[in-house]
């Protein structure tokens, strides 16, 4: 089983190894599996599987995004900087973005999506949201055309990977691995997977044969796959974190 505490990279300590950071997080309960994310080559947040409700000023809201907020915010608190530049990857909904902007208003929150209806509804969001919610960016993982110039302190993506092609995870890993700070850039990664030390459960297995019936190359990711590819572009695996209803949060570091 893996580590419940980030060894996280730490300038000038014992370079080229992580160092043990005391913090541990609480696990919160939440009750299903469900995609919300959009994407110009992934389903959209308008046609998902927990249905996102459009409210009077556009701006759209996800079940899942209300049920699982909480536990995602209680991780991130722990571990992303007290402030500077974010990127959230599929922000979907925007329904995240808003929560953890107002919540963190130390961190300069950029949402992106490929999905013009997608980012609309952020669009909304940002109408009556914090102003440290930055505009949208029209970021596509398989369009490194799309990519920011910019860097950032932490990236995050939430439920994008297993509802689209195999080969975003790897995009994802190789945008995160140009965009991120080095040393000390921060990857987050929350969804389901597939652990080949952990029994699934059942409704997991369900959740992966009702997502390949819809396309055979979506699915649920091999945990240790994900790692091996985040290695690849310069990323340290230091934590993995149980969360509610069988989902994981997985957590990366850029090394130098």
């Amino acid at each position: 089983m893996f580590q419940q505490e980030e060894h996280p990279w730490r300038p000038g300590v014992n370079r080229g190894t992580f160092q043990p950071c005391a913090r541990q997080v609480a696990d919160r309960t939440c009750n299903s599996v469900v995609a919300e994310r959009a994407g110009a080559r992934y389903p959209t947040s308008v046609h998902t599987f927990d249905p996102a409700a459009p409210s009077p000023d556009a701006a759209r809201t996800s079940p899942a995004a209300s049920r699982n907020l909480e536990p995602i915010l209680e991780v991130l608190r722990a571990h992303l900087p007290a402030s500077g530049p974010v990127l959230e990857v599929a922000a979907g909904t925007g329904q995240h973005a808003a929560a953890f902007a107002a919540a963190l208003p130390g961190l300069d929150w950029t949402p992106s999506d490929p999905s013009a209806d997608a980012r609309a509804s952020v669009e909304a969001w940002r109408d009556n949201g914090p102003a440290n919610l930055k505009p949208c960016l029209p970021v596509d993982v398989l369009d490194a055309e799309t990519w920011p110039d910019a860097t950032f302190k932490a990236v995050f993506c939430a439920n994008m990977i297993h509802i689209a092609p195999a080969a975003a995870t790897s995009a994802l890993m190789r945008l995160a691995g140009r965009v991120l700070t080095r040393p000390g850039g921060l990857l987050v990664i929350y969804g389901p997977f597939l652990e080949p030390d952990v029994a699934t459960a059942p409704s997991n297995l369900a959740f992966d044969d009702s997502l390949r019936s819809r396309d055979p190359d979506w699915g649920l990711r091999d945990r240790d796959a994900v790692i091996a590819a985040a290695g690849e572009h310069g990323l340290a695996f230091t934590l993995r974190k149980a969360m509610p209803a069988n989902n994981l949060m997985l957590l990366f570091r850029a090394w130098p």
